[in-house]
């Protein structure tokens, strides 16, 4: 289902990496990124109280939020270097409690596009080891021109 993409930026893999250490809400929940090629991007969170709703769940915000991104990712790996990206919509599936140890986020590009960008991101939740769907995510994803997700 993944298909292969040509960057237009060769240093993307690091453009990307500096655009999420900038984003304050993963430090803040304590996500950390993974894997990144041309139009594919992984997430991970561990779990932690401070992520959980109250049955002990991750909660389905955070759920969302690793999804957003890992797919922005995906997006912002195939745009220019001096580019920038927004999210314009998403559609979550919640399909299953997220319980488990760690969730893990795989975003991939569905469609580019010269403005609006296409991704999907299927999150798993890994519980002794077992992954289990548990969210699948559609979004679409605006370039922003000449703003560098990457500035100063």
């Amino acid at each position: 289902m993944y298909e292969e993409f040509k960057p237009t930026d060769p240093g993307f893999a690091q453009r990307v990496r500096d655009s999420f250490d900038k984003q304050g809400v993963m430090g803040h929940i304590g996500a950390t990124l993974g894997e990144v090629r041309p139009g594919y991007c992984e997430i991970v969170l561990p779990y932690s109280d401070a992520v959980s709703q109250q049955h002990g769940f991750f909660h389905g915000g955070v759920v969302g939020t690793i999804a957003d991104s890992a797919g922005g990712y995906a997006a912002y790996s195939l745009m220019g270097a001096e580019d920038g990206v927004l999210t314009v919509e998403f559609k979550l599936n919640l399909m299953a409690p997220a319980d488990g140890e760690e969730l893990i986020a795989r975003g991939y590009v569905v469609r580019p596009g010269k403005t609006l960008t296409v991704s999907r991101a299927d999150v798993v939740v890994v519980k002794n080891g077992q992954p289990t769907a548990c969210a699948a995510l559609q979004q679409t994803l605006m370039r922003v021109a000449d703003r560098s997700d990457v500035i100063g």
